[in-house]
Parts: structure tokens; C-alpha cells; sequence
């Protein structure tokens, strides 16, 4: 395991010519906000290593070559790495291949374990004994730095199969296409704006107190940035709710905090939460949702597809609703669907 400057400027430099790199992290996310990278893990055709983050003092150098322009990211289910090399870096990858949007791609289960493909693809069984480690322990066991590098062992056979395979299914551009929203900074920056988004048991809430629930959910956010602690340690959202009801009530002195909080943010006071989402449908939204199943379901069998890589049924609901940003609108999806849909407006 890499420990030191001197040790990480060696292993950089023997991977110098590489551009390809198999990427995974280990993280603590548990009692912060952020998540608290504790190891990256990179294998190349000729090297691999696990790097020690809470021991290196200058990451500057790992930094240049990940985010170098040539430099392609191998990652499965890629977001959380992102996310916590994002917030050391403040920078994100230029080029990514993920293995599991991949592997959707060609009908695999959405949401494929590394551990599940790559058992598929490569016939090796992976040990999953340290999935909930404390990563953060030191000195890490030397079968829990095996098993993290295990990680990136096989990642590099398994973009290698799936690319060979979408490259035939000719779909390779329709992954890079979604692999590249993965690179929108929007996902890696708190937004106060639709923290209400995370509050669950919304849907039961009067209308009358929506308002209010979005500038405490806003408010909640605010906190467990400046604290670095988990949303939830801040105010449940039990509690917010019953702030919400008038069934109790902020302290003194949060409430002038949380007062001062939105004479700064003026824009929450025009903050519209939409749970229709969550009404059920009515007998003709479920009737267009049928017919727009059976055509989904129709072009997805044409093109190999998982039906849900293209629209699931929530999403389907919101476009009977007069959503215009769902995803199938735009791009690769609506390139395939954009036929049948205009039948089905004019039939």
C-alpha cells in the first residue's frame, strides 16, 4: 500500500504512459456529511496499488494524472468515487467508462454488482467480508487491502468484454452520452433549493405546509454543511414534519438562526414543491401509461434493452403529467422512441 509522497511519485511515474485506469475508492460516510476518502485504488495493464489518502500530505500529483484530458476513468457504478475524490480535488474526470451503465446496456440487471459481473464475465468469485470496514482504521488488515484491490483487479477484463460487445450492439455512444452526465457538477453540489427532495413522508403533509417544510429542509441542508454531519443528525425528518404541523417548535435560538438563514436565501420564499408524483393515477393516465409501456417494451426488444434504461414507470408518469425534462425526450432515447411517439400523439 502506498504511504508516502516518495512512494506515490513512484507509482505515478510507472503508470506515467497509461491512460486507461481501473479506478475504485474506499470511503467513510457514516457520522459526516461528506464522505471521508480513505483509499484509491488503481490498476493499469501492468501495475496496481491501493493509495493510502490519510497518510499522503501532497495529492496534488494523483490529482494531475486522474484528471489529466487524456486520461479515461474505468469505474463501477462511478458516482460516490466521483463524488469523494470531487470534494479533496474539486475537480471532475474527463472521460469515464462505467461498467455498471454498461452492463446495462447489454441487458445485465440494472444495478449489477461488480461482484455479479464480474463473476459473469471473468467466472471469478469475489469475497464481500469487508463491505462495511471501517476504512479509516489503521493499520488496515492485509486481507482487507487484498480485497480492495480486488476491487480494480478484473475491472480493466471487464471494460475491455464490454466495450468489444457495445461496440457490436453499436450502443458504445450511447453510454459515453450517459457516463458523461455523471461529469454534471450540479450532482456533487449541496442545492438548498430542493433539499426538500430528501424528506421523506412529504406526500402527507398539507398542502398549506409545503412552503415551510422546503425552507427547513433548505435550512437542514445549510446545517449539516457548515457541521459536517449527516442531514438526519441535524433534524430528522420526524421532527420536520412536526415543526411543519405547529405540533413543536424551534428554540430561540434556532429560530433566529434559521430566520437569518432565509433573509439570505429570498429565493425559497418562492420555492414550489411538487408531489403529484405521488397521487395515483387517474384511469386515463393509466391507460396512457399502458400504451406507452407496450411501446417501450416493443423498442426495447428491437435494441436489447433493459425497458427501464429507457423509461421506468415513474418517469412515464411525469411525462403524462407535462414533464418535458424527462430523459426520453432527448438524446439516444428519444432518437429510438421519437417515431413511435408522434404515432402515439396522432393514433
Amino acid at each position: 500500500m502506498i504511504q508516502t509522497d516518495q512512494q506515490l511519485g513512484d507509482f505515478l511515474n510507472s503508470i506515467k504512459s497509461h491512460t486507461h485506469l481501473a479506478i475504485d475508492t474506499e470511503f467513510k460516510r457514516v457520522d459526516t456529511f461528506y464522505p471521508i476518502l480513505c483509499l484509491v485504488q488503481i490498476a493499469t495493464k501492468s501495475a496496481i496499488d491501493c493509495i493510502d489518502i490519510l497518510a499522503i500530505e501532497n495529492l496534488e500529483p494523483l490529482f494531475e494524472k486522474l484528471y489529466k484530458a487524456d486520461t479515461v476513468w474505468i469505474v463501477h457504478s462511478a458516482r460516490q468515487d466521483i463524488e469523494a475524490l470531487y470534494y479533496l480535488s474539486d475537480r471532475l474526470p474527463h472521460q469515464l467508462f462505467d461498467t455498471q451503465i454498461a452492463a446495462h446496456f447489454l441487458n445485465h440487471p440494472a444495478q449489477i454488482s461488480y461482484q455479479k459481473i464480474t463473476g459473469i464475465l471473468q467466472g471469478v468469485a469475489l469475497d464481500k467480508a469487508y463491505t462495511r470496514l471501517d476504512w479509516t482504521m489503521r493499520p488496515l488488515p492485509e486481507e482487507a487491502i487484498e480485497y480492495a484491490l480486488d476491487d480494480v483487479r478484473y475491472l480493466l477484463k471487464n471494460y475491455t468484454q464490454l466495450l468489444e460487445q457495445l461496440i457490436i450492439e453499436n450502443k458504445l455512444d450511447w453510454l459515453m452520452a450517459d457516463g458523461h452526465d455523471l461529469s454534471d457538477i450540479s450532482l456533487y453540489l449541496p442545492n438548498f433549493d430542493q433539499a426538500w427532495q430528501k424528506i421523506k413522508g412529504l406526500s402527507k403533509l398539507p398542502k398549506s405546509t409545503h412552503q415551510k417544510a422546503a425552507q427547513l429542509a433548505a435550512w437542514r441542508e445549510s446545517q449539516a454543511v457548515a457541521k459536517n454531519k449527516p442531514r438526519k443528525w441535524i433534524m430528522a425528518d420526524e421532527k420536520l414534519i412536526d415543526y411543519c404541523l405547529n405540533k413543536t417548535k424551534l428554540s430561540d435560538q434556532a429560530k433566529a438562526i434559521f430566520n437569518e438563514f432565509l433573509s439570505q436565501h429570498s429565493q425559497l420564499v418562492d420555492t414550489r414543491i411538487e408531489v403529484t408524483s405521488h397521487q395515483p393515477p387517474s384511469k386515463s393516465e393509466k391507460q396512457q401509461k399502458n400504451q406507452l409501456q407496450k411501446l417501450i417494451q416493443n423498442i426495447a426488444v428491437q435494441y436489447n434493452l433493459d425497458e427501464t434504461l429507457i423509461a421506468n414507470g415513474k418517469t412515464l408518469m411525469k411525462y403524462i403529467r407535462g414533464d418535458q425534462s424527462v430523459k426520453f425526450l432527448s438524446g439516444w432515447r428519444h432518437d429510438i422512441l421519437k417515431e413511435e411517439l408522434k404515432n402515439a400523439k396522432q393514433s
